[in-house]
């Protein structure tokens, strides 16, 4: 379904609905001390310097009924959940819209094995999960997506003979959409808008205990209380501090500050991408029966391309008419990040956002949304290394960024950017069961132009999407397993745990670690 047929809430309004939903700085949380950004893992194991953990990004899929990619690469990290601590994704965990009707099967079903009770799956509803295995997200942009109600109503009307033709018409979409960004914090999040104002105090009282020294925060019991603060939050684990962000609210492209050639160069490219995609539409009507289905993806997935592409044009072609970024929450990673580098038991640092600044997929890599995440946080590092350049001595700022929406495994690295996102590792996880898309053509390195002339400021160093025409294409979905070492700074080591489409069978791929 394409962007164009969603609504994306407004930033002030993706703000204020998940304000209201965790009661945002009531009084009575006021009062007790309680930060509602800060996340204690209930773990006998969360002092341990070595550990390791695993990720996930843009799966929450149920197109493929009969082969599911999202379903195969769980079954690939499943061997390593006993010993990996917990699991971060990095955002899109529904798709179309993240619909709470499509959570059982997109979400519960394909991670039985995290949640409690999941060998009985379908009993499971999703707004009451408890996590036998930690299971840490953030939002995609999916994930705040909802439907225009015609289209709701046509979609639910339409369901039976969608299902009966599903092996033609493969479509990610229900009734309802997200209801902006509901349905992802009534799983996830401690909804304390659905706790009686006479019962809030006891409820805090249970899961915001008192500490010795600092504020309150929310305790997170696998296997009995599974909840996160708020739809960003930081936690520490082995001496690690993560920062699970919200990107989706400061990525709006940034004003155009380009000449009236540009915004028709902007408006030609939006031309040609809708002839493309009216091509594709009518060789898709051509092959609409056709028994291979591997051409009908292939087609399909050109086109959800094509989309997020016009759509993030739309963007920029609008982006004068909108201001609003969400400084609270940027200010507050500026300050959080230098309170880690301050502290002495801190030994290194990790974000967690969907968003990726820096990315080699064809089609996310010079996005207005893109350009404006990096902006963004460069905005915040920058700040960050004035404080804490004594410190850090050279060492960069943050010791991996793990991003999703580019639907692919890409590592890279930055360079000499000239900002405080220098020479930092980015890996994002975000092919693990929706449509993968290919590199680049232009190659793995990413350019700015400074002083006239350009300047590469990221390399891609590995890349694992979509690859091959024909009979020879292949798609690899992924997880990661990471291990983190002894150490300051610590060592990470990312290992890829893939599972392959190729020729219409599975093959799952063995790959050596890295080291970022």
């Amino acid at each position: 379904m394409p962007p164009r047929f969603v609504i994306e809430p407004a930033i002030a309004t993706k703000i204020s609905k998940m304000q209201q939903r965790v009661r945002w700085q009531h009084p009575v949380i006021r009062d007790r001390g309680i930060d509602q950004t800060r996340l204690v893992i209930d773990d006998s194991g969360a002092g341990d310097d070595s550990f390791s953990f695993l990720v996930l990004g843009d799966s929450g899929t149920g197109r493929h009924r009969t082969s599911s990619p999202q379903r195969r690469v769980a079954e690939r990290l499943v061997p390593h959940l006993n010993s990996a601590r917990f699991t971060l994704h990095t955002g899109d965990l529904v798709y179309l819209v993240g619909s709470h009707e499509q959570y059982h099967s997109n979400f519960i079903k394909p991670y039985r094995e995290w949640l409690v009770g999941g060998d009985r799956y379908r009993k499971i509803d999703y707004n009451r999960m408890v996590f036998e295995r930690p299971f840490l997200p953030v939002l995609g942009n999916h994930d705040y997506y909802d439907l225009p109600l015609w289209l709701g109503l046509l979609t639910g009307i339409t369901t039976p003979l969608r299902y009966l033709l599903s092996s033609f018409i493969d479509l990610d979409i229900s009734w309802h959409g997200s209801y902006q960004g509901d349905a992802y914090a009534r799983a996830f999040l401690d909804y304390l808008r659905a706790v009686p104002e006479a019962q809030l105090g006891e409820h805090l009282d249970t899961h915001y205990p008192e500490s010795a020294g600092g504020s309150r925060a929310l305790t997170y019991r696998p296997g009995q209380f599974t909840r996160l603060p708020n739809r960003y939050y930081t936690f520490r684990y082995g001496g690690l501090d993560f920062f699970a962000l919200d990107s989706n609210t400061f990525n709006q492209p940034l004003p155009l500050a380009i000449t009236e050639v540009g915004r028709q160069e902007l408006q030609q490219q939006r031309q040609r991408l809708e002839a493309k995609k009216a091509d594709l539409l009518r060789q898709s009507g051509l092959n609409a029966f056709s028994p291979a289905s591997d051409e009908r993806e292939d087609l399909t997935e050109k086109m959800e391309a094509i989309d997020e592409q016009l759509y993030d044009i739309e963007k920029q072609l609008n982006s004068d008419r909108v201001s609003i970024v969400d400084t609270e929450q940027l200010d507050w990673l500026r300050d959080r990040l230098i309170a880690s580098w301050q502290d002495p038991s801190a030994r290194g640092r990790i974000l967690l956002f969907h968003h990726p600044p820096y990315v080699s997929e064809g089609t996310k890599w010079a996005q207005g949304q893109t350009l404006a995440v990096r902006y963004h946080l460069r905005q915040v590092l920058d700040a960050v290394l004035s404080e804490v350049q004594s410190q850090a001595q050279g060492r960069p700022l943050v010791d991996l960024v793990l991003n999703g929406h580019a639907h692919c495994l890409d590592y890279l690295r930055t360079e000499d950017t000239g900002h405080g996102d220098a020479h930092i590792p980015w890996v994002i996880c975000g092919g693990s069961g929706y449509s993968l898309r290919r590199q680049r053509p232009e190659g793995p390195a990413i350019t700015e132009t400074r002083d006239g002339k350009p300047h590469t400021v990221a390399k891609s160093h590995l890349y694992l999407g979509r690859s091959g025409h024909g009979s020879h294409l292949k798609r690899p979905y992924s997880g990661l397993r990471v291990e983190v070492a002894q150490g300051t700074p610590p060592q990470i080591t990312i290992t890829p745990l893939v599972a392959e489409k190729y020729k219409g069978d599975w093959q799952e791929q063995e790959l050596e670690g890295f080291v970022v």
